[in-house]
């Protein structure tokens, strides 16, 4: 872990960079890797302003707090810190469950065939149209390869479907 504690109209003692690299101890049990620290402490009025930055990796956490006590304000700093490290490391760990849980659904999808079932159930309204209306319907949705609809003539249920050829169309109609 690298501190790097500055002052700006404050001088950074001894004691409070022995205390600020007590209390980052709450945050670097977070990581295991290099964590960078960047403590900036200043006075404005009559408040001591702690600004803190964590870098680790590439994710980068701030802290901003004044208070009248430079302790206090420190303190406020890594209590927020750490409420963001550890909301990022629950959010980390969600979407890597669910990824986990995803990873293995599909596993078993590939392990276990399903045949001869029906997996799959859309939904749609089937209105009267003539089949010309059917085949500008179809057009208009190019990424649909049929449409059923009742034929206005006939008052029976048919399928008009897209041939191979992408080109031609076919109609299915009932015989009676």
């Amino acid at each position: 872990m690298n501190i790097t504690i500055t002052g700006k109209d404050v001088k950074a003692t001894e004691a409070i960079k022995e205390y600020v690299e007590k209390k980052m101890e709450r945050v670097e049990k977070y990581f295991d890797g290099n964590i960078d620290v960047t403590v900036t402490i200043r006075a404005e009025r009559a408040e001591q302003i702690a600004e803190m930055s964590v870098k680790v990796k590439q994710d980068t956490y701030r802290a901003v707090t004044a208070h009248k006590d430079m302790y206090a304000s420190i303190d406020k700093d890594i209590d927020i810190l750490e409420g963001q490290i550890r909301k990022w490391k629950t959010r980390k760990d969600k979407a890597n469950k669910d990824d986990s849980i995803k990873t293995m659904t599909g596993n078993f999808e590939e392990k276990v065939k399903i045949e001869n079932e029906i997996i799959k159930t859309i939904y749609y309204d089937i209105k009267p149209i003539t089949p010309e209306d059917a085949k500008l319907k179809l057009q208009e949705k190019p990424q649909d390869r049929f449409i059923t609809f009742i034929n206005q003539e006939t008052n029976k249920v048919n399928v008009l479907f897209k041939l191979k050829d992408s080109k031609n169309y076919g109609l299915l109609e009932p015989e009676n």
